[in-house]
């Protein structure tokens, strides 16, 4: 199966920029810069407002970062050396530990000693004012994409998403991509779990699709 259309979740630079709190100029800068990349590139046309698809991943990280950068103040310096020093834990630094803010530090718990200690200098801290969470991130994405009845089992083509290739309506999901599942011989029951913003009615037509196509 094509890694590249396994998408539960992707999002325009226009959709990261409401989910996240983080401007359009900040999402561009920390692109360029190869702080945070957009982890789909949908077409050539880097003038193109959807040349960038970003990851539920990437959203995840984005909100934690937004309230690390925008909310706390934490400086894009000591956001560079978080990133440097955990690089070994790959984006679960951002999504998966717990991080805390003392004086514009980034802190986490450590493992052995559960004692929380700055990410950048090493040293241990004695009070956390903050944590940061990101456990509301689906129920928004949930409230910006419902889809109207009338989309659901409905394939359509748009363009500008996935290079007009048909997307479930309502949906940036790549109707190649059920096939992909339908091929590899998945029950609706398992595509659902993957695809939770699909229904059964949504596989059905894919399915018709297949027989359309083949």
């Amino acid at each position: 199966m094509d890694a590249k259309t396994n998408i539960i979740g992707a999002f325009s630079e226009d959709q990261v920029s409401r989910l996240t709190g983080l401007t359009h100029a900040q999402l561009r800068r920390w692109n360029r810069s190869g702080f945070i990349r957009p982890e789909y590139l949908s077409d050539g046309n880097a003038r193109s407002p959807f040349t960038f698809i970003y990851s539920f991943k990437d959203l995840l990280k984005l909100r934690v970062l937004n309230q690390l950068r925008n909310v706390y103040s934490v400086p894009m310096s000591e956001l560079r050396r978080v990133e440097a020093t955990l690089e070994h834990l790959g984006d679960a630094k951002w999504t998966s530990q717990k991080l805390w803010v003392h004086n514009r530090k980034v802190v986490f718990e450590e493992p052995e000693s559960l004692r929380k200690r700055e990410v950048s200098t090493r040293q241990f801290v004695a009070e956390i004012p903050l944590a940061v969470v990101t456990t509301d991130a689906r129920d928004d994405i949930r409230r910006m994409n419902e889809r109207e009845k009338d989309q659901i089992g409905t394939i359509e083509k748009r363009r500008h998403v996935h290079s007009s290739d048909p997307v479930f309506a309502g949906t940036r999901i790549p109707v190649s991509a059920i096939v992909d599942y339908i091929d590899a011989k998945y029950t609706d029951d398992q595509i659902l779990a993957e695809f939770p913003d699909l229904t059964k009615k949504d596989i059905a037509a894919a399915r018709r699709h297949m027989k359309e196509a083949a």
